[in-house]
């Protein structure tokens, strides 16, 4: 996984591209919260945006541009609105 830390400009727009299934490119990505096999969950411009499926990984991840690939088989992208930390990452992942 390639990583470049820095923060998107307000000119960043916000972007999906998803192929067959299995390769997601995502722009207007600010942080990653948290990753494993079967979930994604990151903050965009837009809100969180969490993706769900199996032998997920992220092929390529550039704050600077806001940029995510990810590769798997992907089941579901499911947006959230940012909420005041109220009950933290597995309250939203199980509302």
């Amino acid at each position: 996984m390639a990583y470049d830390e820095a923060r998107p400009g307000a000119d960043v727009l916000h972007h999906i591209i998803l192929e067959g299934r299995e390769q997601l490119t995502v722009s207007g990505v600010e942080e990653v919260e948290s990753f494993d096999e079967n979930s994604i969950v990151m903050d965009t411009i837009k809100g969180v945006l969490i993706v769900r499926g199996e032998n997920l990984h992220i092929e390529k991840l550039s704050l600077d541009g806001g940029d995510l690939k990810v590769e798997g088989s992907i089941d579901s992208l499911t947006y959230e609105e940012r909420r005041n930390a109220q009950g933290g990452l597995f309250a939203r992942l199980f509302r």
